[in-house]
């Protein structure tokens, strides 16, 4: 691609000439011959310092924020901001061609995201997906390293996606993606907000720093779809810069608002009401946070132009989303669910809802992250104790923390707890302790983990699926009944 048309719509300065681009690449290890090369600052490492070596390993020019003396320097003002665009320039801003909806906030991002491209696939649409499980195009599915991609492997996502009939694309904005500024060179159709709670303050360090890197997804936005249920969603329903769509499961001021909700273990069922619209839904996930995802999903649809009619039989047909609130195929006469909730909020919203129909005990098995921040761990800890019965307390991803001190630091929260409360660090054994310990009717819940099929320790990552862990130990206790009689 020539060199001008790559820098469409980016304020810059140089006096190259209009030279072929056959490559663009931000890693120094990636530089080849006549290769554009992006000077990104990171925490650890500043491409700028790489800048020189890559002239010499052959790159044709170099895109830089301050002068470095290079014949064949681009200087711009923000190179994050410049690279975003660049790659939507270079694979022919594929997005332009495609309705984007991006979801944003702490919780519910993943869930929200399945259940928009099921509403949108039932309604006879090609959708993609990027998110934190998998990407998919269409029926096809791809591995995922980021919630939120980089650049360059985003837009080659659109372009596979509008190469193969997508007329849709949904997906999870991270925090992280905004504040990096991955997403510059999009534009959403519609951008929903779920929530915001505390998550992530080991690299936004407050709150309000937070707030702003999610506000600035709908500085790219047709719509806003928001939660007015929250504390930060009322905040952005008035300072958002395009139009508000609002969502409440009891708030009636809401553009649409749930009622009549009721809740088992089998899903929710409630009442969609608000804008001359009346409606029954049913959706496969229980409780009133399943109920606040599916209706973040009717009203981004019914933005988009749905019909009330599409939104009720898309999420009534809607398998449910792995890892969340995910019953596992045990055959036993208690209950094994899996679930990603690894922020006090989340913990909260998954245990309220799992109390209000456990006709046993709750018994809750839960973790803290490693290396992430550790203001959150007591509060987790006081989620947990307000619902379990039981709690056996362990690791998530401890990477190179020491595990035991992380329990130590979430131990304060379980104060005053008075049910079972048993330490394992091990969280396989952990599993083992729990299933030996349920008993009939329980609800047993492995948190923090959900989807993930790993486990991030000290000495390096291991494979780590709860679901195959759960039913391997399960056969291997049998196995045990067996023999001992």
């Amino acid at each position: 691609m020539k060199l001008k048309q790559l820098l469409q719509d980016i304020r810059y300065t140089t006096s190259l000439p209009d030279i072929e681009i056959p490559r663009i690449t931000a890693d120094s290890r990636q530089v080849t011959d006549g290769c554009l090369f992006l000077c990104l600052k990171g925490m650890r490492f500043d491409g700028h310092d790489a800048a020189a070596q890559a002239v010499e390993d052959g790159a044709a020019a170099v895109v830089c924020e301050k002068d470095l003396a290079l014949p064949c320097q681009i200087l711009v003002e923000n190179t994050r901001s410049a690279y975003g665009q660049l790659c939507a320039n270079f694979y022919g801003r594929p997005s332009e061609k495609m309705k984007l909806i991006g979801i944003t906030g702490t919780n519910g991002k993943t869930t929200i995201t399945y259940l928009m491209k099921h509403i949108l696939e039932s309604a006879g649409k090609k959708v993609g997906l990027i998110g934190t499980i998998r990407n998919e195009i269409g029926a096809l599915e791809l591995p995922a390293k980021n919630t939120t991609p980089d650049p360059a492997e985003l837009h080659v996502l659109f372009m596979r996606m509008l190469k193969a009939g997508c007329e849709y694309v949904v997906m999870e904005t991270s925090s992280h993606a905004l504040e990096q500024q991955r997403l510059n060179g999009c534009h959403f159709a519609a951008g929903v907000f779920t929530n915001l709670t505390r998550d992530h303050l080991d690299y936004h360090l407050t709150m309000e720093n937070y707030y702003q890197a999610k506000k600035s997804l709908f500085d790219h936005c047709d719509a806003a779809i928001v939660n007015l249920d929250d504390e930060y969603g009322r905040r952005l329903a008035k300072e958002a810069p395009c139009r508000v769509f609002t969502f409440s499961t009891h708030r009636d001021e809401a553009d649409y608002t749930a009622r009549n909700i009721s809740c088992s273990a089998q899903g929710s069922r409630f009442t969609l009401v608000g804008n001359s619209l009346i409606g029954r839904i049913q959706c496969p996930m229980p409780g009133e946070f399943a109920v606040s995802n599916a209706m973040a999903a009717a009203t981004a649809a019914l933005s988009l132009g749905l019909t009330l009619e599409q939104v009720s039989a898309g999420l009534q047909s809607c398998p449910g989303v792995r890892g969340r609130t995910e019953v596992l195929p045990t055959g036993t006469d208690y209950t094994v669910i899996r679930d990603y909730a690894h922020t006090p909020d989340g913990l909260e919203k998954v245990l309220s809802a799992l109390k209000g129909f456990c006709q046993g005990r709750l018994v809750v098995m839960f973790g803290c992250p490693g290396n992430r921040d550790p203001g959150k761990r007591p509060q987790m800890g006081q989620a947990v104790a307000r619902y379990a019965d039981y709690v056996i307390i362990t690791s998530d991803n401890p990477r190179d923390e020491d595990p035991e001190k992380i329990i130590d630091d979430a131990m304060p929260g379980l104060q005053g707890f008075e049910g079972p409360c048993e330490r394992i660090s091990d969280r396989y054994s952990a599993i083992s302790r729990a299933l030996d310990i349920a008993q009939k009717d329980d609800i047993l819940i492995l948190a923090g983990k959900g989807h993930e099929d790993y486990q991030v320790l000290n000495y390096g990552t291991i494979h780590f699926d709860e679901r195959e862990v759960v039913l391997q130990l399960l056969e291997e206790k049998k196995k045990n009944r067996g023999q001992q009689k």
